[in-house]
């Protein structure tokens, strides 16, 4: 079994974020979007005091994503992915145009998505942010 681990970035206060990783199924291999039924994701407002306490940022919770949107149906090595040679098949950008999905500096965030596969137990991604 894979250890689960958060993936660490920082962003600006009031702006947006791209976020990737390379997310495997229970067989070990790259998902695809054939492999996922749904998703969906969440931002949280996290308490350094208290690991099991978070708040939902308003207009970032449970918002439901197209599969097609975040998902690829293979690893892509373009600029954007810097961590090694074999590339990411997931990606969000987050939409603050209507909402700030990261509106406090000098606070940490969790975005949360989670992808209900066909068949099998549900996957979860998640990003910590640091805020500048």
């Amino acid at each position: 079994m894979a250890d689960a681990a958060d993936i660490h970035g920082t962003a600006f206060k009031n702006g947006s974020a791209t976020l990737l990783a390379r997310v495997v199924g229970a067989d070990g291999a790259p998902i695809t979007q054939a492999d996922v039924a749904s998703a969906s994701y969440s931002v949280y407002l996290l308490d350094d005091r208290d690991a099991d306490a978070r708040a939902a940022v308003t207009g970032h919770d449970g918002v439901a994503l197209s599969v097609a949107s975040i998902v690829f149906n293979s690893l892509q090595t373009d600029s954007l992915w810097t961590v090694d040679a074999t590339g990411y098949n997931f990606r969000h950008v987050l939409d603050a145009s209507a909402n700030q999905a990261l509106p406090t500096a000098g606070r940490r965030y969790l975005v949360e998505f989670t992808l209900t596969p066909n068949s099998g137990q549900v996957i979860l991604v998640r990003f910590r942010v640091n805020v500048i």
